[in-house]
């Protein structure tokens, strides 16, 4: 028996692939399914299911294609209810692959389809449990997405049912167990998961905080406390995984249009599409195509496409790197935003040796900034997220967290000057895009962020200033 962890980083993802004498099984696959292919054809294997331990929300699973083009079924567990051709297990239903088992064990909580498949080898041995979002390691799933979907569930009602799930299923089973999640340290589907991203159950039982010996009351509120508003994009992608979608074949085709400088400017006028550039933050200031935003490929990409970009059915145009296209409308895809209409042939280069206006954002590095705050006290404008603010922040700063921006942008001055920064760099770039996007342009955004704020000696608290937003 073979059980390997297919990870992605910039989704924080983990699928699955399970192999015994011929037969494969792959869990909780993403929506480019030609890898999982090509490691079972490796092994000479068939890949005989495809088995699915919840409707994800924070990415569009590869199920339908991985079948279609397999012929594997696709498993669900209890009270699923897909719109296409599904096995429904039973709880403590089993399934055989090769000569290895898979029992399906309902764990409702993270969603009331949620479940976990335990893995039991060619001697009978149980040897890891593959645990969705239910279990991760250091934490448990967020109870709150399920009732974004279902009307009548509560996240309180979710979180009563996640700790039957645990302390009933979970935790009486072998202390040497490998735990096998779906996400690890990044994700949004969790609030303190670590960066490791197997570990034995026993260790979990020691260490996962939501494991610890306490009353279900207590369960609930340290479950509930700290919870951040789950990204929009979240129950937008439950109902594509629910509903079925295009082919990944038909939305690469749709979006793998090069366009010449001409074709990409009468494109843009015609459409409503969002030019979208995904080079990083440094290339992007210096100069890009107006009305462009800005959301580097190489930062949290996918994350933010589905905080800022608000319908999935938004057409998109791009400007990337070369050679990057590709890529871009796949990753783009693995988030529901299948609209990808073309791009510009050449990247920005070509828009550049076209003579075609230009923008660009005015940047100071952490010095200036200092000095600036000496001499001009301008407004500061930071975009991290809250609890960065409050943990540590500019004196005076303003906190407007990015992925709330457009809802307060009538607290932005248009004529007075301002300095917008994050942690980084990358964050306010996109922030600094979607202004000059709206028609700000007085303003100036921080290379390297707090992080370089603070090491240049710029005076900071801890504390909340009385000027936050959120």
């Amino acid at each position: 028996m073979k059980i390997e962890q297919i990870y992605t980083g910039c989704l924080a993802h983990a699928a699955y692939y399970l192999e015994s004498n011929g037969e494969a099984a792959i869990f909780d696959p993403l929506r480019e399914v030609q890898p999982y292919i090509n490691r079972a054809e490796a092994d000479n294997a068939k890949i005989k299911y495809v088995f699915e331990t919840h409707f994800h929300a924070d990415f569009v699973s590869g199920h339908l294609d991985l079948a279609k083009q397999t012929g594997a079924s696709i498993v669900y567990g209890p009270t699923a209810k897909p719109s296409f051709d599904a096995i429904i297990a039973e709880d403590n239903q089993v399934f055989t692959v090769g000569e290895c088992r898979v029992k399906a064990i309902h764990t409702p909580g993270h969603t009331m389809e949620s479940t976990c498949y335990l893995i039991i080898d060619e001697q009978g041995v149980e040897k890891g449990i593959i645990t969705g979002d239910t279990l991760f390691i250091g934490d448990v799933g967020r109870p709150d997405l399920a009732q974004h979907v279902i009307e009548d569930l509560t996240e309180t009602k979710l979180a009563s049912h996640l700790y039957d799930s645990l302390h009933n299923k979970i935790m009486t089973l072998n202390d040497n167990i490998i735990v096998y999640p779906n996400h690890g340290a990044g994700s949004a589907c969790g609030k303190m998961m670590s960066k490791e991203t197997t570990d034995t159950l026993g260790n979990q039982k020691r260490t996962n905080y939501a494991l610890q010996p306490m009353s279900r009351e207590d369960f609930i509120k340290a479950l509930l406390t700290g919870l951040t508003p789950p990204p929009a994009y979240f129950p937008k992608n439950v109902l594509m995984n629910i509903q079925g979608y295009d082919d990944r074949a038909t939305v690469m085709n749709r979006g793998l249009n090069a366009f010449t400088v001409a074709e990409f400017e009468a494109t843009a006028e015609a459409t409503r599409a969002l030019v979208l550039d995904t080079r990083n933050p440094e290339e992007f200031a210096k100069g890009f195509v107006p009305n462009s935003v800005n959301i580097g490929l190489d930062g949290s990409f996918a994350m933010w496409v589905g905080e800022l970009i608000p319908d999935l059915k938004q057409e998109i145009l791009l400007i990337t790197d070369l050679g990057k296209e590709e890529e871009t409308i796949s990753r783009l895809s693995r988030v529901g935003y299948d609209f990808t209409i073309g791009y510009l042939a050449g990247g920005f280069a070509s828009w550049t040796a076209a003579n075609k206006e230009v923008e660009s954002v005015n940047r100071l590095n952490a010095e200036e900034f200092a000095l600036q705050l000496t001499s001009e006290k301008p407004m500061v404008i930071d975009v991290r997220k809250k609890s960065e603010f409050d943990s540590e922040h500019v004196e005076g700063a303003i906190n407007i967290p990015l992925n709330v921006l457009n809802q307060h942008l009538s607290e932005i001055p248009k004529d007075n000057y301002f300095v917008l920064h994050c942690a980084g760099g990358y964050r306010s770039m996109i922030a600094s895009s979607m202004l000059k996007q709206r028609g700000w342009s007085n303003f100036k955004d921080v290379r390297g962020g707090f992080t370089a704020i603070k090491n240049a000696g710029v005076p900071v608290t801890d504390y909340v200033c009385p000027t936050t937003l959120l």
